[in-house]
């Protein structure tokens, strides 16, 4: 992959960050939890999947190796990661991707996961099908995974156009 294409992976990926962080809040706002908590899971695995694309190289030395595309064609594991970032793989990527980002990636990757969890299950007081059990928990983590992902996403931004 040149870095033209990094590029626009990187651009096209922050743009959706920013767009699904917003929804997040105006889901909120409409009282719709559970789909706001999917919302800031989807803003933040789309940051994740822009900072390995700026990551590539690392991720080649981590991923080594091929898999199979949609139309039989095979691209580099590393590659393949980046444009899908599957939720099952983003706790590795992202502790692979903690040395160049730091914990922050670790951090708010555990949020997303825990927010992913609350949208399929809902709340549970008993705390056995989600760590959820008030809807002011999910509202707080919500806003802050927005308000993180939007700022971690300026500056995935910013290394990606320095001044």
């Amino acid at each position: 992959m040149d870095a033209w294409a990094i590029r626009q992976k990187v651009e096209t990926r922050l743009q959706a960050a920013l767009a699904e962080a917003e929804l997040a809040l105006r889901f909120l706002e409409e009282g719709l939890h559970r789909n706001a908590a999917g919302k800031a899971f989807q803003a933040w695995k789309a940051a994740l999947a822009a900072a390995a694309a700026l990551a590539r190289d690392e991720m080649l030395k981590r991923y080594r190796g091929k898999a199979a595309a949609r139309e039989g064609a095979e691209v580099e594991l590393a590659d393949w990661l980046i444009a899908l970032m599957p939720t099952g793989r983003m706790w590795e990527a992202a502790r692979v991707l903690r040395q160049i980002y730091g914990d922050v990636v670790v951090l708010l990757t555990a949020l997303a996961l825990n927010l992913h969890e609350v949208q399929y299950n809902g709340l549970d007081e008993s705390g056995v099908l989600s760590k959820y059990s008030t809807l002011q928990q999910v509202e707080e983590d919500v806003k802050e995974l927005a308000q993180r992902t939007t700022e971690f996403a300026e500056t995935l931004r910013q290394r990606l156009n320095p001044k």
